[in-house]
């Protein structure tokens, strides 16, 4: 049992959903026989989300200070106490600069344990961009935060749901500056993570799929010429390195032949080219009951000396404080990270 992996797993914002769907996915019990995860937050925060989802007579919080300090065992949760949030500060369910630090603080904190090899892995809740912003950090996102404290250059975000996964040239810019970032060099940086990241995931020959930017891959130049300038000489680069990889692949067709099987992962060549197919998958809305069935989906950075995996989705501060909020994203999180981790260590 001391062989599972140590999984750092941030509280997300102390304002949102993230001490909420937390609890939920610690109250199963196979996640214990699989890591240890250790709460990185708040503990007042998370002693009151375990009331608020109806788990106090189940689960018990224990505050730690060290890594070493945690139990690991199903039915006590273990918190690395930040305190970096007053409880009179805290307004569920609304943007402030008070969260947005404390959200800040816990992220810097895991990245700090995962550095310095005290834990396997790090797990992360949704933060609040415009949080984050409003307490001083500038940053766009996880990505950019774990980039800097990291020191990594060359990184990007996959995106994964059960056999379909997606790794993005650009993110979190304009879709005019997504265009101009389409080079041959950053897709051969992507196309190297991508096939790297599936054999960390123990798939030892990598299909990969390389998406078109423009409608049709540009018909020849008639709707853009990025894929002769850039595309297809960084897929004959790939190719002449022994990697299999197709492409370009038109982007209305590319994912659904992933998800059927015929590629391994896909680079998409901007955020929504990659984000929709998987939102449209792993997303289910049920309009009779006005509530979300499924949120399903795993958010990776790749590039990093560490381990991250995250919820893809976001802070969902209209549920927060109802106890309704769905776990299977954090659950999927969670199961990537050990994934990951125990193939690291083997």
């Amino acid at each position: 049992m001391k062989d599972r992996a140590i999984l750092g797993i941030t509280m997300g914002d102390p304002a949102s959903i993230g001490p909420e769907i937390t609890v939920k996915a610690l109250s199963h019990k196979d996640i214990y026989e699989r890591c240890r995860p250790l709460i990185i937050g708040d503990v007042w925060v998370m002693e009151k989300a375990v009331k608020t989802v109806g788990l106090d007579k189940k689960i018990a919080i224990h505050p730690v200070k060290s890594v070493q300090e945690g139990i690991y065992s199903w039915g006590t949760i273990d918190v690395y106490d930040m305190k970096a949030i007053e409880e009179d500060r805290l307004k569920v369910g609304k943007i402030s600069e008070a969260s947005g630090e404390a959200a800040f603080r816990y992220v810097k904190k895991v990245i700090e344990l995962a550095m310095a090899g005290e834990i396997d892995g790090t797990v992360t809740n949704a933060l609040s961009k415009e949080a984050v912003n409003l307490a001083g950090h500038h940053y766009s996102g996880h990505t950019e935060i774990y980039a800097e404290f990291t020191g990594t250059e060359k990184y990007t975000m996959m995106l994964a749901y059960h056999n379909l996964r997606v790794v993005h040239v650009s993110t979190h810019v304009s879709l005019r500056e997504a265009c101009d970032r389409v080079k041959k060099e950053r897709l051969l940086d992507v196309i190297h993570i991508a096939e790297d990241a599936c054999k960390a995931l123990g798939i030892e020959k990598p299909r990969l799929a390389v998406a078109g930017l423009n409608p049709h891959c540009g018909e020849n130049g008639l709707f853009g010429k990025e894929e002769q300038e850039e595309i297809i000489p960084a897929v004959e680069k790939a190719k002449a390195e022994g990697m299999l990889v197709d492409g370009p692949v038109a982007a209305d067709t590319v994912f659904s032949k992933a998800k059927g099987g015929m590629y391994d992962i896909v680079v998409a060549m901007y955020h929504d080219q990659g984000h929709i197919p998987l939102k449209v998958v792993g997303f289910e809305y049920d309009d009779d009951r006005e509530e979300w069935k499924a949120v399903e989906g795993v958010n990776i950075t790749l590039g990093l000396p560490i381990i991250r995996t995250s919820v893809d989705h976001g802070t969902a501060f209209d549920h927060a404080g109802l106890g309704d909020a769905n776990e299977l994203s954090l659950l999927n999180a969670i199961d990537y990270a050990v994934t990951l981790a125990d193939n690291r260590k083997g």
